[in-house]
């Protein structure tokens, strides 16, 4: 088990880890226990009660949090040459084709944190899809990653739309927003995440869906929610 610092220890000792808290008492625990030198990302940790090696019990899909999340994300657009510019003007940070691929193929060029591609270019991205697979970054039609409004998809991606997928533990780790943006923000952001992986609840999933809901800082602990108050945050 890896060794915790004495600042994160301490944090521990500062509250009951094993009770389950509402969400607004949750994260005044997370804030008091945010002591790194930077501005910490507050996550939002889901167990579903779903078994994610059925593909119709997979849960995935994306949501623009009501108030970003706080990280600039660097953009890397596939697409053909006659929309380089478009790309570059909407906001990317990189746009192009083959080139870029072979980029990342050869140097292990990992330099942004979303790819967002035109469906004509997937030939060209299937190339580096055993690089930007394991990264969580291979563009996919469903998260709106994969389509022609090129302009459309780095606006979301700007205005802070994030990911949220089930992993192999049936669990989904989420960037709710920073800790300064204070509870009110964030409660509203992880309010919003929280409706739209319930919504997404798969039909085939049976017994209780929000199994453990946890809020955490980067360096902090995990500070446990009710799952059933969490249903409550839920907007119908």
């Amino acid at each position: 088990m890896a060794k915790r610092g004495k600042k994160y220890l301490e944090s521990k000792k500062a509250y009951d880890s094993t009770k389950e808290y509402e969400l607004e008492e949750a994260l005044k625990i997370v804030e008091q226990s945010a002591k790194a030198k930077f501005d910490e990302t507050v996550e939002l940790h889901l167990k579903l009660g779903v078994d994610s090696r059925h593909a119709d019990q997979q849960v995935r899909g994306t949501i623009i949090l009501p108030h970003g999340t706080g990280k600039t994300q660097k953009i890397l657009a596939f697409v053909k040459e006659d929309r380089i510019d478009e790309a570059l003007e909407a906001g990317a940070d990189y746009a192009g084709g083959a080139e870029l691929a072979e980029k990342i193929q050869k140097e292990n060029w990992l330099d942004f944190d979303v790819v967002i591609a035109t469906p004509d270019m997937m030939a060209t991205v299937g190339r580096v899809a055993r690089i930007l697979g394991p990264q969580g970054m291979m563009p996919n039609p469903k998260t709106g990653t994969v389509t022609m409004d090129v302009k459309q998809a780095i606006a979301e991606v700007k205005a802070g739309k994030v990911e949220y997928r089930t992993d192999k533990a049936n669990l989904i780790h989420v960037p709710t927003g920073k800790v300064s943006f204070g509870n009110e923000k964030l409660a509203e952001n992880i309010r919003a995440l929280l409706t739209a992986v319930v919504k997404d609840k798969p039909a085939a999933a049976k017994g209780k869906y929000l199994r453990s809901v946890t809020v955490a800082s980067t360096m902090g602990p995990g500070v446990k929610l009710s799952p059933q108050r969490a249903m409550d945050l839920v907007e119908r």
